[in-house]
């Protein structure tokens, strides 16, 4: 586990490591750049770079955490890899299904193997499932997590590279919307984060702004009309 500078979470856990490029969201993928400089530095998680790597022993970590946490699920990875057996995912969801005192967020680009594997996994209020989805070429994507099991679904639009005129929140309860960082971060337009804003808000979905990005994404902040925006979902609880 690691504590997590992303401002939605408290701390991300990965069961799995590295990945595939899949659509332009991945151009310049933070994950790909992180495993490079852990696997300069020696760590043995990483030694495989960003290839695909499973890490069982990793697994049951959640069971040694004390304190409740809000848990990113495979930062560093993509759960619904299309080259992870459904048996691993079922073994990271049993864990996740017997610690109902974490929030679990899982976030993957791979809505349709999501949707083909959900009737085979168990959804307790406590796992929020969600898409990635950066411009309206990927939109599909929203469908696959509406027509999974999960209680609590979200939308990852970061890095927002276009407008999204028509998004359909049906189903939905979170939209996260953010910018592009680092040197070749390709630009964020306000009216495209205020359609969506205005989306969320008549669609009554929590709507969190993480950043502008850019460049310097400290310097660019995350205000929006001279505020943040940092609604999430309700929790949801066991019956």
């Amino acid at each position: 586990m690691a504590k997590s500078s992303i401002e939605w979470t408290d701390m991300t856990w990965n069961p799995t490591t590295g990945c595939d490029k899949l659509s332009a969201g991945c151009k310049f993928c933070y994950a790909e750049i992180m495993s490079r400089r852990l696997k300069a530095m020696g760590l043995e998680k990483y030694k495989k770079g960003f290839k695909l790597a499973l890490h069982a022993d990793q697994i049951n970590l959640p069971y040694t955490w004390k304190k409740p946490k809000t848990v990113f699920v495979n930062s560093m990875s993509d759960l619904f890899h299309n080259n992870i057996p459904l048996e691993f995912i079922q073994q990271v969801f049993k864990v996740m299904n017997d610690c109902p005192q974490h929030v679990f967020q899982v976030l993957t680009k791979r809505a349709e193997v999501l949707e083909k594997y959900s009737p085979f996994l168990t959804w307790t209020p406590n796992i929020w499932m969600g898409v990635s989805v950066e411009d309206s070429r990927v939109i599909h994507r929203v469908d696959g997590l509406r027509h999974s099991g999960a209680q609590t679904k979200f939308l990852s639009l970061e890095p927002l590279l276009g407008p999204i005129p028509d998004l359909n929140l049906s189903g939905i309860h979170w939209a996260i919307v953010g910018g592009e960082s680092g040197p070749k971060a390709r630009p964020i337009k306000e009216d495209w984060v205020q359609d969506i804003r205005q989306q969320c808000d008549a669609a009554g979905v929590a709507f969190f702004f993480k950043q502008w990005g850019g460049r310097n994404k400290k310097e660019a902040g995350r205000f929006l009309n001279g505020r943040t925006y940092d609604e999430m979902p309700e929790r949801k609880m066991a019956a």
